[in-house]
């Protein structure tokens, strides 16, 4: 059977899981439903996700929850190019940028910037003192971000990994705003590092709306 994805399209961490299996050329399906909308919630939801969160997976009678979780079976259950580096200390770091995305990155830089300035264009004004919080926890996660990256093309060495499938939904959302651009401007390694990855095709298609079967 084909892999089964369960969540919605605008979520990152759904995104996550749809880069992670374009990027190993793996067909799958996908039931998308509202997760801010209970009675959209397919009926044995908590089941499959007891927080009620997304994503959840499911592969030949497998079940999984927690993006990384899933996107790191997908990687090793799966024909394809290979997502996590060959050597520990390459594949620690790996998890050390994907636990400071999940940890510092995406609530100020998602669920507070983006989603203050973007998300609630439509709703009415913005809380500008959420914004302005967050703002110098963004940075702080921005230049961490950067030095972790160092000289390299991708976050964890000469190649796309998880890490960097892990990052490029949180930065496509970021860069929809000014405050956004405007910290991203101020560490040029990751400008030149999202100018690479965001352009990607995996990515591309997941993130400009482009759904999977």
């Amino acid at each position: 059977m084909k892999p089964l994805l369960f969540g919605p399209h605008y979520s990152v961490y759904v995104r996550i899981v749809k880069i992670t299996f374009l990027e190993k050329g793996v067909d799958f399906n996908q039931q998308a439903f509202d997760v801010f909308d209970r009675s959209d919630w397919p009926e044995d939801w908590l089941q499959r996700q007891p927080f009620g969160l997304v994503p959840a997976f499911e592969h030949d009678g497998l079940r999984l929850y927690e993006a990384r979780a899933i996107a790191r079976y997908i990687d090793e259950a799966f024909d394809g190019p290979p997502l996590q580096p060959d050597s520990p200390g390459a594949r620690a770091r790996m998890e050390q940028v994907i636990s400071v995305l999940d940890g510092q990155g995406y609530w100020p830089m998602v669920r507070e910037i983006f989603v203050q300035r973007a998300g609630r264009a439509s709703k009415g004004e913005p809380d500008e003192a959420v914004i302005a919080a967050a703002v110098p926890r963004a940075e702080r996660c921005l230049t961490a971000l950067a030095a972790l990256l160092g000289d390299q093309p991708f976050l964890a060495g000469p190649g796309f990994s998880l890490a960097d499938a892990h990052a490029a939904p949180m930065f496509h959302y970021f860069l929809e705003t000014a405050e956004g651009q405007r910290l991203l401007a101020g560490q040029p390694s990751l400008e030149d590092w999202c100018a690479r990855v965001l352009p990607r095709p995996s990515v591309r298609d997941t993130c400009m709306g482009l759904e999977s079967s």
